[in-house]
């Protein structure tokens, strides 16, 4: 008989993993103020979160086949809590990111490759695609009710209050992992690779902070790029650096496997066709969603005016839908495969993000953006009801904590080009939508024009049309051009915001090219086949 007190306090620790950074993005202003310190500083607190757990992810996953991945998510449930106990009593910017960005950062990396391992240990067949469904479910309730939770606190009592009760949702999360199940680890058990634990934290932490940085550097043409080697932004220049560093840690563990010697990761894994596709399809998910959680909420804040408590409010849809989408989600291998479910997410996603593009007006449309935030939480809880069983069971137990570490880091690769790519979609879009149709209005002032070129070469913001209102005054400009100024930004807002829907339409459609090796069985196909071979049923 299947219990399922173990997927409950797994299921605590995902909630966990994924709130706090929606809960930090709702409380910027809030710990500005606290901090006496700039928007542009608490920012870097946050990337360096992100840092953090890519540079160490993979890293992670090995600790757990190292030290036992029951150990390894309580050990990071400890120093986890224990960063969100300093993030709660933080008294400036370095103990902030002391305890948010390092200590719940390395906790984090321990946790969640331990935790996709565990779930696999303690979970087969019908179960463990449930498990893994419930798991994805509760990471886009997570995302979504995040920004509800650190709207309601920063606006009723204080940030503080989220983290503090971080700790004790830990301290339960401790107590009941004696009711989760040890999963077999590697015998015998292999050694830290620490020359290749430092270039893939190295690679992986630049090559994430080049693709985080791309909104304000630029992507080729320079904006506030810190230096211009040969005329070009500095981005491409870090990404590269990064990808040679991790092309120098696959040299070295393909040179440690030849000497017989543990290597961090067995890269012969990514040879296993359903494995490596589901990593994609992890990246393309998380890619398609924070691209949207970015894009939604300037549209609902800065353009329509709302406070973190509406926008999260407006957006809640998608996490109600996705939780409960995932949770059912399984019982469509009794008729669709995996790749066919993954694929109909993937189309639903398309829709939604049609659909969104269709909603963005100068006045919110309720019931079709609702709409549009329900069929966005049902793509995302078809992917999820399938992904996290297609990786973990496309591998034998031995290298489930790498495949963990390997997942978890697609996800954060994917979180992290989402905000890039469609971010710099949006910018872009402002910057060319605004001179496009000023430059076309008879009210504006050629010179105008070229002026607003030089102001915007460096760089643009997306800001409400009011503060644009005032830096026109203050400019000095009155009447109708100072009114067509305003009006066209509006305007030009709201074209940016369609634009980076409709990349979202397009990754999600390129999307479907990473799904051809998922698996193509029906439930009872595959479980035919798994009695037959010995082998996971996910893995054919």
């Amino acid at each position: 008989m299947t219990t399922w007190r173990a997927l409950v306090f797994l299921a605590m620790t995902q909630f966990l993993m994924v709130l706090d950074q929606s809960v930090m993005n709702v409380s910027i202003s809030q710990l500005v103020a606290d901090f006496d310190t700039t928007v542009s500083t608490i920012q870097a607190v946050i990337t360096l979160y992100s840092l953090v757990m890519a540079a160490l992810m993979i890293t992670g996953g090995k600790v757990g086949d190292i030290m036992g991945r029951r150990r390894a998510l309580v050990v990071g449930l400890v120093i986890y809590s224990s960063g969100s106990a300093l993030t709660a009593v933080s008294w400036s910017v370095p103990s902030l990111a002391l305890g948010w960005s390092i200590l719940e950062g390395v906790g984090a990396a321990l946790v969640m490759p331990a935790m996709a391992a565990l779930v696999a240990g303690n979970y087969e067949g019908k179960a463990r695609v449930t498990a893994y469904g419930v798991l994805g479910g509760v990471a886009g309730a997570g995302i979504a009710v995040g920004p509800i939770l650190g709207g309601w606190a920063t606006t009723e009592l204080t940030w503080r209050v989220i983290f503090a009760g971080e700790v004790v949702v830990a301290i339960a999360t401790i107590v009941g992992s004696r009711w989760i199940t040890e999963s077999p680890a590697p015998e015998p058990r292999p050694k830290l690779d620490v020359v290749g634990a430092v270039l893939c934290a190295a690679g992986m932490s630049v090559a994430v902070y080049g693709v985080l940085s791309s909104s304000t550097w630029g992507w080729l043409e320079p904006l506030n790029s810190p230096i211009e080697p040969f005329g070009f932004a500095l981005t491409p220049f870090v990404i590269g650096a990064g990808v040679a560093l991790l092309f120098a840690f696959r040299g070295w563990q393909r040179h440690r496997e030849h000497r017989g010697e543990d290597p961090l990761v067995r890269f012969s894994l990514l040879r296993i066709a359903p494995f490596k596709a589901g990593l994609s399809s992890l990246l393309a998910q998380n890619l398609i969603l924070m691209g949207v959680f970015f894009a939604i909420p300037l549209y609902l804040q800065i353009v329509l005016g709302l406070d973190a408590l509406d926008t999260g409010v407006r957006m809640l849809p998608t996490s109600i839908v996705m939780l409960v989408v995932s949770f059912l989600g399984g019982a469509l291998l009794k008729v669709l495969s995996p790749r066919s479910i993954i694929r109909l997410g993937l189309g639903v996603l398309m829709v939604a993000a049609i659909v969104l593009l269709a909603t963005i007006q100068p006045d919110l449309q309720g019931t079709t953006f609702a709409l549009a935030m329900g069929l966005l939480g049902g793509g995302m809880g078809l992917m999820a009801s399938q992904l996290g069983n297609v990786v973990q069971s496309s591998v034998g137990p031995e290298a489930r904590s790498e495949a963990g570490g390997l997942q978890f880091t697609a996800q954060q690769l994917g979180s992290s080009l989402g905000v890039a790519l469609i971010g710099s979609v949006v910018l872009t879009g402002l910057v060319g939508a605004y001179l496009s149709n000023i430059a076309g209005d008879p009210a504006v002032a050629d010179s105008t024009v070229a002026a607003v070129e030089v102001q915007v070469s460096s760089g643009s913001s997306f800001v409400p049309a009011d503060q644009v209102a005032a830096a026109v005054a203050e400019a000095g400009f009155t009447g109708s051009e100072a009114t067509a100024l305003v009006d066209n930004y509006a305007d030009a807002q709201l074209t940016a915001l369609k634009t980076g829907m409709l990349a979202v339409v397009v990754i999600a459609g390129l999307a479907f090219g990473v799904t051809g090796d998922l698996p193509a069985g029906r439930r009872d196909e595959l479980d035919a086949r798994a009695s037959d071979t010995g082998t996971d049923i996910a893995a054919a």
